[in-house]
């Protein structure tokens, strides 16, 4: 066994958007190849070894392991872990008024309400717990709120693995009910793991280009030099993914096109995104690793943020585009774009089990 900084920086690179920061794959890999290709005398306990082509080893592990990971196809994130669900807590119980719902034998009841109707009240002449199956559905209208009318047909949640969109929480996270249980997603990351995929789809076709909107004013966008130059360097990349940029000075770049795919976003934020991110891993990866880190950044820009409210159907458009998405369980920084509460969960919440 030996212990290799480009074979460990492979395997993060091939993982690096299936797991976030903090965690980290555990891999037994067997790497075959000439005696010729490898030098094992770097170190005296030869636990360290210098391959005479890195890059063709590293591209191959990473490609190896990524088409291993593609295979994969949709699956769920774990499921939430106890110390998760134990932070669901029970509304706190009042002393002073425990006594008041504290049970008692039925007789008590009786003696206190009456007999129970046939509906399943307890009635007296004053007070009742009244059976709600009993009141008209316009009586509950003030209490409940009146839906909105449907504009098309509800999606079945017994057919849709992700279920069917029930509502939106804190303009971020997407409540749907499947079949075995509720589903949680981050609108942002799941919308951001789409866009890189339909970029990808659009790169992978024979001389493909991802789609890109002319701006009306082209944009200006000043930062540093370094920069720039960078920038400058990976302008003919970067047009492939739609973004026309020309230099415009020592210190700007001009924006002309941008993706169409990415709609209105921040232009600027987006170019020192890329500019950053070019200084920051440019050097150490791959071609296709470049153009991967590319398609992650612009992304991201051209994902639904969060605090944007989304109407019913734009959830489920969401849900059911992630349903046949490669790696919509995590987004393109490996955090979990979804989250399932089985059925067994909810039921342990409220002490049913």
């Amino acid at each position: 066994p030996v212990k290799d900084r480009l074979l460990i920086g492979a395997v993060r690179g091939a993982y690096a958007e299936m797991l976030a920061r903090d965690r980290h794959a555990v891999v037994a890999l067997f790497l075959d190849l000439p005696p010729s290709e490898v030098d094992v005398n770097v170190h005296p306990a030869k636990t360290e070894v210098r391959f005479r082509e890195p890059n063709l080893v590293r591209g191959m592990i990473v490609s190896g392991l990524r088409n291993a990971l593609d295979q994969s196809g949709f699956r769920s994130v774990q499921r939430p872990s106890d110390a998760a669900l134990s932070a669901w807590q029970s509304e706190p119980v009042n002393t002073a008024q425990a006594d008041i719902f504290a049970p008692r034998p039925f007789a008590q009841y009786q003696g206190r309400y009456g007999a129970s109707s046939p509906g399943g009240s307890f009635r007296d002449s004053g007070n009742s717990f009244a059976d709600l199956r009993g009141i008209e559905p316009e009586d509950l209208a003030p209490l409940l709120g009146r839906a909105e009318p449907a504009t098309q047909a509800v999606p079945d949640r017994l057919t849709n693995p992700l279920g069917v969109a029930r509502g939106q929480v804190a303009k971020t996270y997407i409540v749907a009910e499947a079949e075995d249980g509720l589903v949680l997603v981050d609108q942002h990351a799941a919308h951001e793991r789409l866009v890189l995929e339909r970029m990808r789809a659009a790169l992978a076709k024979a001389g493909g280009a991802v789609a890109s909107q002319k701006l009306l004013l082209p944009e200006v966008v000043e930062i540093d030099e370094p920069a720039c130059d960078r920038l400058e360097q990976r302008a003919e990349d970067l047009l492939q993914f739609g973004l026309e940029i020309e230099r415009f000075g020592p210190t700007a770049i001009l924006v002309r096109a941008t993706p169409a795919m990415l709609g209105n976003g921040n232009i600027r934020g987006l170019i020192e995104d890329l500019a950053d991110d070019l200084a920051t891993y440019d050097a150490a990866l791959s071609l296709k690793e470049r153009i991967d880190l590319v398609a992650s950044t612009m992304a991201c820009h051209g994902s639904v943020r969060a605090g944007r409210v989304l109407s019913v159907a734009e959830m489920n458009a969401l849900l059911r585009e992630m349903e046949v998405t490669p790696h919509s369980g995590q987004c393109n920084h490996g955090r979990p774009t979804w989250v399932k509460l089985a059925l067994g969960d909810v039921e342990r919440l409220f002490g049913r089990k």
